[in-house]
C-alpha cells in the first residue's frame, strides 16, 4: 500500500529513480546548471536541497551522510568547500527552476533550466558599477590648507 508515499517515481522504478537523482544532482553541483525536465527538477530539488543543507551544517557525520546519498566522493568535496560556505547565510531555496519555451525535439517534451540560486552579495559585487571618486574643485583644496 502506498499510505502517505507522496514522491512521484516518474515511471521508474525505485533503483532507477535513485540513480537518476544521484547523476542530476551530482551534475548540478558539477556544472551549477542543467537543462532539464520540469517533472525531473521538482523531484531533483527535494534531493539536492537536502544534500546542499547537509553541507551547510558541515561535520563528519553529515560528509557520510552526503556521500552515501550522493555516491560521487569528488562532487560532495565540492558541495562542502565550495557551495556549503556559500550558502550559509541562505534558509533554504538554493536551487531555481527556469522555464523554457523551447520543447525537446524527440518527444516535444517541455524544457526548463535548473541552477543553483547565486549569492545576492556575489551577484550584486559583479554588477554594481565602481564608484568614481569625487575629486574637490582647487578652490576648496586651497581653503582647506
Amino acid at each position: 500500500m502506498r499510505h502517505r508515499r507522496q514522491s512521484n517515481h516518474l515511471g521508474r522504478t525505485s533503483t532507477h529513480f535513485k540513480a537518476m537523482m544521484r547523476n542530476m544532482a551530482a551534475s548540478l553541483f558539477r556544472h551549477e546548471r542543467i537543462v532539464t525536465t520540469p517533472q525531473k527538477a521538482k523531484q531533483c530539488r527535494r534531493f539536492a536541497e537536502r544534500l546542499v543543507t547537509l553541507a551547510k551544517k558541515g561535520g563528519l557525520a553529515n560528509f557520510r551522510r552526503a556521500l552515501a546519498l550522493l555516491n560521487d566522493k569528488e562532487m560532495v568535496f565540492k558541495l562542502f568547500n565550495e557551495l556549503g560556505p556559500r550558502f550559509a547565510n541562505r534558509q533554504g531555496g538554493y536551487t531555481r527552476i527556469l522555464h523554457l519555451a523551447e520543447v525537446r525535439v524527440g518527444d516535444a517534451a517541455s524544457q526548463c533550466i535548473f541552477e543553483l540560486v547565486e549569492d545576492e552579495k556575489a551577484a550584486g559585487a559583479k554588477k554594481a558599477p565602481k564608484k568614481k571618486a569625487v575629486r574637490k574643485p582647487k578652490a576648496e583644496k586651497a581653503a582647506a590648507e
